[in-house]
């Protein structure tokens, strides 16, 4: 066998062949996250099924783990009962959470008779959080100490219950009622001598989160106060589970990714792009180019409006793009600027006052920029008024823009929307509308064409 990694269909071709030893080597040479990998593209569902069987029970798990949301179920679908029940049993609570809760209701019901008792308990439990929140994300598996035990003790516990925790670099102190008291480093006991009482290496800086908030708000914790595993707690403070930095970090993505989809107005996908239908990414767009389209329509009415106006001046219909085509612009700068900053939290709702005034001096000095440009052609083209209409409109058109792509995410952040439901497709429109009413409404005042008939 050579030294290069074996390719997924010469993986494939040596099952076929018979070439066990060679499949079993070229597994056991690669990490669980690149198995899954290799899985996700063997296109035979039995295929994917036989190469899974081959690995290791020990390497089993894990692998399946980080398999897409399709490749789980037809996987999980496929195997004998024994196994996809050992499976089930051994995935990390968190993982299990997320596989149960990407299935439609009929297929959950099945699965969750896969489970044992202890397991099923758990799961529902977990299920029964918000959809959203950081209950669906959290482990209940953590190791926690008591404030009045001797390091000692602690020492002693931390070993006995390593294995049940998915991480030990830090732990939780507790009180005798569970609530949560402070989160201390590992090396922290290992260097402190033994006789020492655990309160005593207590600092009380710890951070925590509600189990019932928002996963972002997991997100923004870690990310800001560089953690790698955070308290989840509930309402009267008692310690209930812990978010790890790994789950953070496909969060983080999946929230990156989400925004992108709905600034592009084209509809959140649960599933890969890869293994997403046709039917859904239809379903998925249709809508809002539905949306788009009748305000495109509302916009050739604003231009009906003003016929007498183009008739009068043909050359306004030459700048027509121009003018609201920047005022479009303008806004999709605005609004990508503004729903990733509330995004990440670097803006609050409270600052929208002062980024109001910041946004109206920025897009004053970009207008009046544009317009010199612009008015320059439109002298060239059109003399002394059309220059003082382009102008004037890319100054107000600009101004338009930018305001609207600012504030509409705010507005629907205070009604506790997503703000980027405010889409870069949806602002351009309105700005579109907008730019065709300031340019043609200018040009009628100017030109004395008189305004359009009600």
């Amino acid at each position: 066998m050579s030294n290069s990694p074996m390719t997924i269909s010469e993986l494939v071709a040596s099952y076929h062949d018979g070439h066990l030893g060679e499949v079993d080597a070229a597994l056991n040479a690669l990490a669980v996250q690149d198995i899954a990998d290799a899985l996700s593209q063997i296109e035979a569902a039995d295929d994917r099924l036989a190469v899974f069987e081959r690995l290791p029970q020990e390497r089993q798990t894990d692998t399946f783990s980080y398999l897409g949301e399709r490749q789980q179920l037809e996987l999980i679908n496929a195997l004998p009962s024994p196994l996809a029940r050992r499976i089930l049993h051994e995935l990390l609570p968190d993982d299990r959470t997320a596989f149960l809760e990407s299935l439609s209701p009929e297929d959950l019901e099945n699965h969750l008779k896969l489970l044992a008792p202890e397991d099923l308990t758990q799961s529902l439990k977990l299920l029964g959080y918000p959809e959203e929140s950081i209950g669906r994300l959290m482990t209940p598996r953590y190791v926690s100490v008591q404030s009045d035990w001797t390091v000692a003790r602690a020492l002693d516990h931390i070993r006995h219950e390593a294995n049940r925790g998915e991480t030990v670099n830090f732990i939780f102190v507790t009180d005798q009622q569970g609530r949560l008291l402070d989160a201390i480093r590992l090396k922290d006991f290992i260097l402190a001598r033994q006789d020492r009482a655990v309160e005593t290496l207590m600092d009380g800086e710890y951070y925590s989160v509600l189990a019932s908030a928002d996963r972002e708000e997991a997100v923004q914790v870690i990310q800001r106060y560089d953690l790698s595993t955070l308290a989840v707690t509930d309402r009267h403070g008692i310690l209930i589970g812990i978010v790890t930095v790994d789950d953070i970090m496909d969060v983080a993505e999946e929230e990156t990714t989400e925004d992108f989809q709905k600034l592009g107005a084209a509809g959140v996908l649960n599933v890969s792009l890869k293994d997403a239908g046709a039917g859904l990414l239809y379903r998925k767009r249709v809508g809002w180019l539905l949306v788009l389209v009748v305000m495109n329509l509302i916009g050739g009415a604003a231009i009906a409006l003003f016929e007498q106006t183009i008739e009068t001046t043909l050359l306004l219909v030459f700048f027509l793009p121009l003018v609201i085509g920047t005022g479009g612009n303008a806004g999709a700068q605005a609004a990508t600027l503004m729903v990733r900053a509330l995004a990440t939290g670097d803006v609050q709702l409270k600052d929208w006052f002062k980024l109001w005034g910041k946004e109206l001096s920025v897009a004053a000095l970009l207008g009046i920029s544009l317009a010199l440009v612009v008015a320059g052609v439109g002298l060239y083209r059109g003399g002394p008024d059309i220059a003082l209409i382009i102008g004037a409109s890319m100054v107000a058109v600009v101004i338009f823009g930018s305001m609207m792509g600012m504030v509409m995410p705010f507005i629907l952040t205070r009604f506790n929307l997503d703000p980027a439901t405010a889409s870069v497709p949806l602002i351009t429109s309105i700005a579109d509308i907008g730019g065709i009413l300031i340019y043609l409404s200018t040009a009628s005042l100017l030109l004395n064409t008189g305004w359009p008939a009600g």
